[in-house]
């Protein structure tokens, strides 16, 4: 948690960036002149209504001034991107919550991708068969076309009469055209 101390040193580096005096700075947050001083100084401890005006003031977010002085804690993720965007002098607040909303949702979106990613990767380990139990299956079947167990069927067994008929085709009547389709590419002549 950052003390006074540091929250005062916060707010003069901010104001020495943004190119304010502490009395500019005074005027548009609402306080005093020796207030202001007192509180860069460390030894006043300015209420929440305070540190937002004096937040507008610099052109930084409160939620920056918040976690400076202890009051939120500081978000884990952004980090330095948060930090370099909310510190930067040359882009209004606006422009500040519009980037730092757009890199928020860049980052929920990877997550959300990731988790998906994941999930999808445990599903699918729960249904694929291990390699073992592939290798059980294979062995269980019988190559011979039986699963009896029995060996393979001599021919001499069949039926003499269906094993000896030719298998007789119907006539072409006309030669077999093939048409392009989506499953065949072949052209017509």
């Amino acid at each position: 948690m950052a003390g006074s101390f540091d929250l005062g040193e916060f707010i003069r580096e901010q104001r020495r960036a943004a190119q304010i005096s502490v009395r500019q700075l005074a005027r548009v947050a609402g306080v005093s002149n020796p207030y202001l001083s007192q509180i860069e100084r460390g030894l006043r401890r300015p209420s929440a209504e305070i540190l937002q005006q004096i937040a507008k003031g610099l052109r930084i977010s409160a939620e920056a001034m918040y976690v400076q002085a202890g009051i939120l804690d500081e978000r884990i993720a952004g980090g330095l991107v948060v930090d370099a965007v909310l510190a930067d002098t040359t882009i209004n607040e606006r422009q500040k919550q519009v980037m730092l909303e757009v890199y928020d949702s860049f980052r929920k979106e990877n997550e959300r991708r990731t988790a998906d990613e994941q999930a999808a990767a445990r599903a699918a380990a729960r249904v694929a068969p291990s390699a073992d139990a592939f290798a059980d299956v294979v062995d269980a079947i019988d190559y011979d076309g039986y699963d009896d167990g029995s060996a393979e069927v001599d021919p001499a067994e069949l039926d003499p009469a269906a094993r000896d008929e030719p298998t007789i085709l119907p006539p072409r009547s006309a030669p077999l055209r093939t048409t392009m389709t989506r499953h065949n590419p072949r052209r017509l002549p």
